[in-house]
Parts: structure tokens; C-alpha cells; sequence
């Protein structure tokens, strides 16, 4: 079986709104929340980039461009130029809570619920990078129903605008979903998985994961806490890829600096945990939930084929972006994106 092939994919990344990583910048072009917002609101404020005279050396996080293999005939896509920093501008202001319990795999612009639509350019209709959310078996619900769509679909939308407005990547629209047993997942070279605390695979499930990450695929994995959410993990994974052991990364990994230069290891709590506690962690009281963990598996030729995000809700930071500015400033800017950016870019140049 021919491998997944990154190469169906147009990477040149060049990222534009979180200069300075970790250490970010006001997105607001004045320090007034404006008095008619609401949580329901998606489009709250329009704003500005920082000025376009800033160093943007590497020393500042932001790396100017990142190339990838790209192009299904292979080769070099050469790069587009993107607008400047002041041309391009954004809106501040996606997110906030609907009803979690509707499945919504093709999104109209109801469902949308306001984050903007774009269309692809035909000359990358096979080669635009799409947002897939894995579908999978627990033993655990949420109140919002089962755990594979907690976030959803907002963050997948979110994250999927982001990529296309802040990256010259070429990003579908629309995210979907897809299952572990499905022959679809082999067309795309990346996956999100979230909240696998309660992770019971089935046989055709495990079979379905090995193949995805032995043949190229790369799985995000994200938001689960405490040592007894991951062990729960990790015993599938010791199915998924027997003999095979997590990594632990440090900063000092790439995916760390590959785009942001990140000075810790970003944990963003669900903001409402946030907003009752004040805790950047979703289990104060859980000693093992305290920090914030990056574990990787490796396939048999080294390659990263899964990245597991612990003890951190990075979905939380791009589905709740809207709710608060505040929320927004301090978890979204700096910590979910920028994060989730790296990983992105890091997957599909390695």
C-alpha cells in the first residue's frame, strides 16, 4: 500500500498574527471590550496588525517560511506572495457554546454560525489541507454526549479558519469526520483525536489506527488530564503499535519552535474551569494534572506519527475564542494556536 502522501498538500507556511510566540501582543486596536458583546456573538470587534516595522527575525518566534514538499506531480510549489501585515488585518471573535448533540458533517452558512467561508483556488482543489476529527469507541460520555465530539464543531471550524487566514496554507473550509475503520482516513495526512481518557478501541479500530500511522498519517491528540487518563491511552496505543513506547518531549524539540518559539510548554485550561478556579489546569485538586505534558510515538523509520497533548485543552483555546477577551488574549493567542500551528507544520514537514 502506497503511503499517505504529504505531497497531495500545499505547505508553505508563513504565519503573520502571534509574533514574539509565547510572549505575544495586544490583538485589540484599543483596550475598550466593547459593551454589546455576547457570547453568542462570533464577529465582536475588528482589529489591527501590530505594526509592520517590527523585527521579525527568528529571535521573535516567527519563522518567515516553512516549505514542505507540496503537489501531487511532486516537487516545489513555488511560494505565493502574501499581503503585508497591515493589508491583511483580522477579526477578532469566534466561538462560544451551541447545542453539542447534532452530528453536522457538510457545514452551510447556518452552521457555520458565523466563522467566515472561503472558497479554494482550483489550482489546489486536490491539494488543500483539511481539518479531519476521528470518530472513535469510548466507555465514557460527556454531558455534551460522547467524547469525540467535545469542542466540535467549533473549534475544528475555528482552527480551520486560523490555518487559512494566519498561514498561507491552503485550508479547506469545511472540517469533517471521519472513523478509524474508514478508507478515507488514507487521503489525509493529518487527524485530531480529543479527549481519549475513556478510549476503548475496537479490534478493527486498532487495525485501522496502525495502518493510518504506518502508511504516513499523524494523529493530534488532545485534551484529557491526570496519569489515569493516560494510562487509558497509553494501553491502546500498546495495541495500535506493539513494542512502541512514548517519548516525552522537550522544549527543546523543534515542534516547540518550528514556527513560534515557545518558551514552556502550553497548557490551556477549558475556560470555564479557568474562569471558576483561576487555575491554568483543569484538575487543581489532581497532582498528576498539574503539568503539562508532550509525548510522541514514533513509527519504525523515526518518523513523529502522533503527538498526544496532556494536561492541556488546546480545542478549548480555539473553539471558546469569542467568549472572552481576556480568554482569548491570554490561552487562545498564546498558548492554542500557536500550538497547534507548530503541530500542523511540524506533521506535514517531517
Amino acid at each position: 500500500m502506497a503511503a499517505i502522501g504529504k505531497s497531495a498538500i500545499y505547505i508553505l507556511f508563513m504565519c503573520c498574527l502571534f509574533v514574539g510566540g509565547a510572549s505575544g501582543f495586544s490583538a485589540f486596536s484599543n483596550n475598550e471590550f466593547p459593551a454589546n458583546w455576547t457570547r453568542r456573538n462570533r464577529l465582536v470587534v475588528e482589529t489591527h496588525w501590530p505594526n509592520s516595522d517590527r523585527n521579525h527575525s527568528n529571535s521573535s518566534g516567527l519563522r518567515e517560511s516553512v516549505f514542505a514538499r507540496v503537489g501531487r506531480s511532486g516537487g516545489n510549489r513555488p511560494a505565493s506572495k502574501l499581503a503585508s501585515a497591515k493589508q491583511r488585518g483580522y477579526q477578532y471573535g469566534y466561538g462560544g457554546r451551541r447545542g453539542r448533540n447534532t452530528e453536522i458533517y457538510d457545514f452551510n452558512e447556518m452552521d457555520r454560525f458565523g466563522v467566515p467561508d472561503w472558497e479554494i483556488d482550483n489550482k489546489f482543489k486536490y491539494d488543500e489541507f483539511r481539518f479531519v476529527r476521528v470518530k472513535y469507541r469510548s466507555i465514557g460520555y460527556s454531558r455534551f454526549g460522547a467524547k469525540w465530539r467535545i469542542d466540535y464543531p467549533d473549534s475544528d471550524l475555528n482552527f480551520s479558519f486560523r490555518l487559512q487566514q494566519l498561514t498561507s496554507l491552503k485550508v479547506n473550509p469545511d472540517p469533517i469526520v471521519l472513523e478509524l475503520t474508514d478508507e478515507k482516513i488514507l487521503d489525509y495526512p493529518f487527524m485530531y483525536l480529543i479527549e481519549p481518557g475513556d478510549i476503548a478501541l475496537s479490534d478493527e479500530e486498532v487495525l485501522g489506527m496502525r495502518r493510518y500511522l504506518n502508511n504516513g498519517g499523524f494523529i493530534m491528540v488532545d485534551d484529557f488530564w491526570s496519569d489515569y487518563e493516560w494510562y487509558a491511552l497509553e494501553e491502546q496505543m500498546k495495541k495500535v503499535l506493539p513494542g512502541k513506547r512514548y517519548v516525552e518531549l522537550d522544549l527543546d524539540h523543534p515542534i516547540f519552535s518550528c514556527v513560534y518559539d515557545l518558551k514552556k510548554k502550553p497548557q490551556c485550561p477549558a475556560i470555564g474551569n479557568y474562569e471558576r478556579s483561576g487555575y491554568t489546569t483543569d484538575r487543581p485538586g489532581d497532582p498528576t494534572a498539574r503539568d503539562a505534558h508532550y509525548r510522541a510515538y514514533f513509527d519504525d523509520n523515526d518518523r513523529m506519527c502522533m503527538i498526544a497533548c496532556h494536561n492541556t485543552d488546546l480545542g478549548d483555546g480555539w473553539e471558546r475564542e469569542g467568549e472572552s477577551e481576556f480568554y482569548f488574549k491570554r490561552f487562545s493567542e498564546k498558548e492554542a494556536y500557536p500550538m497547534g500551528i507548530n503541530i500542523v507544520v511540524y506533521a506535514m514537514t517531517h
